[in-house]
């Protein structure tokens, strides 16, 4: 089909450019496709293993570089300070995003903040969200449809008045439609399993702006642990052949 009769069907249906009709398709497609279909398809291009591999790699760096180029860094500073003024954070996150929830809420445990990444029943999670109020926040974090536990305990804190925020992959997802504000981290894949590199460096981002907001008493706490974490057995000793540590170069 001719490239020009394309554009015009896309501007036929609504669309003022085909780069806006693209990019809806690809977000669809984005929120739709399974781990199944996406290594089906994969499967058909037949590569070697090694193609693959320098495939996800390429990918993982073109979701980064996509971060790069979108992020609000004001925002990021906002979600900073908001999460200064929160009495207690809960970071939302189930399956494969509960290691990004356990990585945030433990990042900000570490800065003084009082942050969980609740894991269990689903009882246990609604337990934990209906007792915020609107002086803590909850972080969401899922993509594409959303998992229904993660989208539901975001849309049980709006109900509350708790502030929200979630990390989701665009901004037509429910994570986005439900929470105040959103963070968008593509997490485009190459076979079945999501890229997670681009929501890292995001909550990486999160971490980063967090302590640097509150410098002194981030570091206030930091050489507290460093002191603990020295005087303690927090760290494997090698020693030598007679049962004794080796000497500090």
């Amino acid at each position: 089909m001719d490239s020009a009769t394309i554009v015009r069907a896309a501007q036929a249906i609504g669309y003022e450019k085909f780069a806006d009709f693209a990019r809806d398709l690809r977000d669809h497609f984005v929120t739709q496709i399974t781990p199944y279909t996406a290594m089906k398809a994969a499967a058909q291009s037949h590569r070697s293993v090694a193609d693959y591999v320098r495939q996800s790699v390429d990918n993982d760096l073109d979701n980064l570089n996509d971060l790069k180029s979108r992020l609000n860094v004001q925002q990021v500073v906002e979600l900073a300070r908001l999460v200064h003024r929160s009495r207690r954070i809960l970071v939302i996150g189930i399956d494969f995003a509960a290691s990004l929830a356990v990585s945030l809420a433990y990042g900000l445990v570490r800065l003084g903040c009082d942050a969980e990444a609740p894991v269990g029943s689903t009882g246990s999670l609604q337990s934990k969200v209906r007792i915020l109020t609107e002086k803590d926040l909850l972080i969401a974090i899922s993509f594409g449809q959303g998992l229904r536990e993660t989208v539901e305990a975001a849309q049980r804190a709006r109900r509350q008045n708790v502030p929200t925020f979630g990390i989701t992959d665009n901004d037509k997802t429910p994570i986005a439609r439900f929470c105040e504000q959103h963070l968008v981290a593509s997490i485009a894949r190459t076979s079945f399993l999501d890229s997670y590199v681009a929501p890292v460096a995001a909550i990486n981002a999160i971490l980063v702006a967090c302590a640097h907001s509150q410098t002194k008493r981030a570091l206030e706490l930091l050489a507290q642990s460093d002191k603990e974490d020295g005087d303690g057995a927090r760290w494997f000793r090698e020693t030598n052949s007679r049962g004794s540590l080796p000497s500090k170069i």
